[in-house]
């Protein structure tokens, strides 16, 4: 969710309701600046009134990276547009390029990304697999095509492709 505090955008990442003993409740949220990056914790009573951002979405497909920067380019009308890693954040860690996503903008600015709930990725870098090896507790790092790092079963071998929630960022399945 997005809401405006004055001219600023801010994401909120975690909300926690609090009441401490027999004083009055409040929420502590975790906001991160759209614009500048930057994260704030506040405490906000009932009092307190803030304004949801109305996101408008548009489907683009995800073409390449270009330094810090990402191109994408809108699937209706075939405008390309860039946007810096800054505000993708770790969701730049599942592109692939040609994907198609969801781009939230805010008025004219693209503020964000929204990814499917499932990426595949190919295997571009791990220690050698283990002949027989099964899934169990034994996990080992795999590189990823597009940098990501995350923990596979010891079967997964360079080159394999491998489904990753992009939610948490675990290792699902082999595909």
């Amino acid at each position: 969710m997005l809401v405006k505090v004055g001219n600023d955008l801010f994401r909120v990442l975690d909300l926690q309701h609090v009441t401490p003993g027999n004083l009055r409740g409040f929420v502590r949220a975790k906001f991160r600046n759209i614009r500048t990056g930057a994260l704030s914790d506040q405490k906000l009573r009932s009092e307190d009134s803030l304004d949801r951002a109305v996101l408008d979405e548009r489907e683009m497909q995800f073409m390449y990276k270009d330094g810090e920067s990402y191109h994408f380019m809108d699937t209706e009308t075939y405008e390309q547009l860039h946007i810096d890693a800054e505000v993708l954040g770790d969701a730049a860690s599942y592109l692939v390029p040609e994907a198609t996503i969801k781009v939230e903008f805010y008025g004219s600015e693209p503020v964000g990304i929204e990814l499917p709930l499932t990426v595949d990725l190919k295997v571009d870098d791990t220690v050698p697999g283990i002949k027989g090896a099964t899934a169990s507790a034994q996990v080992k790092p795999a590189t990823l095509e597009t940098g990501l790092v995350v923990q596979v079963p010891p079967f997964i071998n360079v080159g394999d492709v491998v489904r990753v929630n992009t939610e948490t960022g675990e290792y699902l399945k082999k595909l």
